[in-house]
């Protein structure tokens, strides 16, 4: 089971942004639906975490591209 755990986060490092975001929602929706047994509501969040901090790589990504262009546009200015 716990290579099962690797083998998911090792999948859900792969993923673009969007592609990440999409399944959080699909995850939170199902969470939010209730109805699973314990054991399969807390995979189902270890996933959403997963992929939630998988968007908040892609996240600070951009935002340092974006801080690095404008710092360089500043550069170019002089």
């Amino acid at each position: 089971m716990a290579d099962a755990g690797k083998d998911e986060l090792a999948e859900i490092a792969g993923f673009g942004y969007e592609r990440a975001r999409d399944e959080l929602v699909n995850v939170v929706k199902m969470l939010e639906q209730g109805g699973m047994d314990l054991d399969d509501s807390l995979a189902l969040w270890e996933r959403g975490e997963a992929l939630a901090n998988r968007c908040e790589e892609h996240l600070a990504g951009a935002r340092k591209r974006v801080e690095d262009a404008l710092a360089h546009a500043g550069d170019d200015e002089d």
